[in-house]
């Protein structure tokens, strides 16, 4: 195989079995696609703008060995792609969890687990606010929690217990998706703007990165879902 499609290999890869299991006729996720493409529209802008700024910023680069070196801006295309792919598979894992277990929804417990997480990363970007992965990253994600909560009248639908479950479950998919982005290398990482903290190859912060990601799509797909059924 041509080395140049290591990345978009990795990400179709990724696609294959929750596009295919989306047609189930149990779940039948394709049904909420119409609310789901929408809710990926401003985390994805976001997410490009944030990209952008560090891969100008040298926080992060691309080994242009394994991409097709078609390109938005700076980034390749791919990583354009991984904003709609990894989304797309993370919400499916998620609205399995609310089909198959639908008790798990209004549980303190997870309401009090996600407010003392955005406490422990916003502390943790403040120390830490010379390091534009970590601080980032980390700041960010106790932010939108935050704002979570001091407009739960507007995000009244978001279920804290059944994200935190569905997050759990989709670590272990994204671990091993980017086990392979950054063991190969495809995406290379500049210490000096993180921990230098490794799940194996992948840099601690990527964790986070990808929470805050899934995050904003499933609050914003349950307000589009809950608002026109």
């Amino acid at each position: 195989m041509n080395s140049h499609y290591t990345y978009f290999v990795i990400l179709a890869s990724s696609l294959a079995g929750p596009l295919v299991l989306s047609f189930d006729s149990k779940v039948a996720f394709y049904r909420n696609w119409k609310f789901l493409f929408p809710a990926m529209v401003i985390p994805g802008l976001l997410y490009l703008g944030w990209d952008i700024f560090f891969t100008s910023n040298g926080v992060w680069s691309f080994n242009e060995q394994c991409v097709t070196g078609i390109k938005l801006n700076n980034l390749p295309v791919e990583e354009v792609l991984f904003f709609v792919i990894v989304p797309y598979c993370c919400v499916f894992i998620y609205a399995c969890i609310r089909f198959y277990f639908p008790g798990l929804t209004n549980k303190r417990t997870g309401d009090a687990v996600l407010q003392m997480l955005a406490l422990g990363l916003g502390g943790a970007g403040i120390i830490f606010y010379k390091r534009y992965y970590t601080s980032w990253t980390f700041l960010l994600n106790a932010l939108f929690i935050a704002l979570i909560y001091l407009r739960r009248n507007y995000f009244k639908y978001f279920d804290a217990t059944s994200f935190l479950v569905s997050w759990l479950l989709t670590l272990i998919p994204f671990l091993i998706v980017n086990g392979f982005l950054t063991g190969i290398p495809v995406v290379l990482y500049n210490n000096a703007e993180n921990l230098g903290i490794r799940i194996y190859t992948i840099p601690f912060e990527d964790v986070f990165y990808g929470m805050l990601l899934v995050l904003m799509n499933i609050v914003i797909y349950e307000n589009l879902k809950k608002d026109k059924t």
